[in-house]
């Protein structure tokens, strides 16, 4: 996610984290320049505020209504990448499956590479309306003020925004916000970690108390948090001694960066790297210490041969499908989307047979299939602690998002808001 967070952001943030008895981040608000949107735990207030707020009553069913010749179609897409960032690459993916399994044409789809999140991607909305799109898609946070600019102005063009939480508070029947349930991908790479951890004990190369893993993360916002803890709970699913350090790069993609950081979580003894960042550059580190590692968004096995173990990642083109199909058909687009692996949404890259540990694959489906079918809940609480102590609730904006046994992460909206540093992973920012 891509994510620029103001004052009010982070002080909703904050006041949110305190009645779970999380631990807020109160640095001086960034704006990001690339990949994976951060929904914040303000996410879901600042929406019903912004309902609350609404002048113009309820919103109209005005954007659904008589369809759209598949021939004379049109879809945009504001990107804050290209393809050779990770995120937006995934992105254009799922763009690119949308349109095969369609049968639009190449001249139907209008792209907008690298669009920054300031008045740029207003632009960049306004030419997409101009040229006739009649659905926009735009995939970084800061893009959001943006969209809605441009749907206020253009009722009659569908915009759909990655990681955002305006939508349904806004009054606008044509902005949508949508998101995916990644953090349970994240678990499934997790235990393939910790599958490869146990390996390393098992020949002596570790002991149990030295299965410390690294996390290289963007920046401290709660859908990095959400990912790393529920990476993490994989780990010690099937790892139950690992431990785990996190650092941040404060940049969504920055090789060198990232490079660095790996490097230094591996100077201090991390044995496994994974990452919440968008660059090859922590596998590039990997590769070279001979460290093995999981990576995000797109698959790591060309930068790393013999250590990228998977990747987790999302499939964008079940949404992507989903919105235009919707347009074409002249349905209602939902305000606020979010499914996952039952729904094709999530998954994790190829798993390398060069260097996952045995049984790898036999379990990924097992822990896939109880995914899907709910038996496994991520979040589950009799799986994690904080400072010793089981949570049996956690409350914001007045929801509580702790009931029958588990964290009910993204279920209340599309944007992560699990940001509890959990037990056993320690935020070295804050040593």
């Amino acid at each position: 996610m891509r994510k620029f967070l103001s004052v009010v952001l982070t002080a909703a943030m904050a006041a949110s984290l305190a009645a779970c008895g999380g631990q807020a981040k109160t640095e001086e608000s960034k704006p990001a320049n690339t990949t994976a949107a951060e929904a914040t735990t303000a996410a879901e207030g600042s929406a019903a505020a912004a309902g609350d707020s609404k002048e113009a009553g309820q919103p109209s069913e005005a954007a659904a209504g008589e369809g759209v010749a598949k021939e004379d179609l049109k879809v945009g897409f504001i990107y804050i990448g290209d393809e050779n960032e990770g995120y937006t690459a995934a992105h254009y993916a799922g763009a690119k499956a949308m349109q095969e399994k369609l049968g639009l044409t190449d001249d139907q789809l209008i792209i907008k590479w690298t669009i920054p999140e300031d008045e740029t991607c207003y632009d960049a909305a306004v030419d997409l309306a101009d040229q006739g799109c009649n659905i926009i898609f735009a995939n970084s946070f800061g893009h959001e003020p943006y969209m809605l600019q441009a749907a206020e102005e253009f009722p009659e063009v569908e915009f759909c925004h990655a990681t955002g939480y305006q939508a349904k508070g806004s009054g606008l029947a044509n902005m949508h916000n949508y998101f995916t349930s990644v953090y349970e991908s994240r678990y499934v790479s997790g235990v393939v970690a910790g599958l490869k951890l146990n390996q390393m004990i098992e020949e002596g190369k570790i002991t149990e108390d030295t299965a410390k893993v690294g996390y290289v993360g963007a920046f401290p916002y709660a859908e990095v948090i959400s990912g790393y803890t529920s990476f993490f709970l994989g780990v010690r699913s099937v790892c139950p001694t690992a431990t785990m350090d996190v650092t941040y790069t404060n940049s969504w993609a920055s090789f060198d960066l990232e490079k660095e950081a790996a490097e230094a979580l591996i100077a201090d003894k991390c044995v496994l790297i994974s990452q919440h960042a968008d660059t090859t550059g922590a596998a590039t580190a990997c590769e070279a210490a001979g460290v093995p590692i999981v990576g995000y968004n797109i698959s790591m096995i060309a930068t790393a041969p013999t250590q990228a173990l998977t990747s987790a990642s999302i499939d964008w083109a079940p949404y992507v499908t989903y919105a235009v199909q919707s347009v074409m058909e002249g349905k209602t687009i939902e305000p606020d989307w979010c499914h996952g692996y039952a729904e094709g949404a999530d998954k994790i890259t190829e798993l390398n047979e060069a260097c996952i540990a045995p049984g790898t694959a036999e379990k990924v489906k097992e822990v896939e299939s109880a995914i899907i079918d709910g038996s496994l809940k991520v979040f589950d609480t009799s799986t994690w602690t904080v400072k010793g102590e089981t949570m049996n609730s956690c409350e914001k904006d007045g929801i509580e998002y702790i009931s029958d046994g588990y964290f009910h992460e993204s279920e209340f909206a599309s944007a992560p808001s699990f940001d509890i540093i959990i037990d056993g992973i320690t935020d070295l920012t804050k040593k």
